[in-house]
């Protein structure tokens, strides 16, 4: 199976030993993604800014590959919000 590594520089490069993407087969696999700046390199101070954030991070990569998010099949996604912080931030998650 042929493997390549996807990059874009409109989002943050990656932080360690990894790849922003890659494709295995047909098959795309991104990273976790951070709602980091990629100009600036720094967090949002509010939840939804994240979120926004987050989603023009991945549609850069996703792009970088010649894809679009219409084409995503699953997406997890990881916070430490909980109880009443989460209930108002909940809304801003509709992809």
């Amino acid at each position: 199976m042929s493997k390549s590594v996807i990059s874009s520089d409109k989002a943050p490069a990656a932080i360690g030993t990894y790849s922003q993407a890659v494709f295995a087969g047909d098959t795309l696999y991104l990273s976790g993604q951070l709602g980091l700046d990629p100009a600036t390199m720094t967090l949002p101070a509010e939840f939804a800014a994240q979120c926004e954030r987050v989603f023009a991070n991945l549609k850069s990569v996703v792009e970088a590959a010649g894809a679009s998010l219409d084409q995503v099949v699953k997406l997890t996604g990881v916070t430490s919000l909980s109880g009443a912080a989460w209930d108002a931030a909940s809304h801003t998650l509709t992809l």
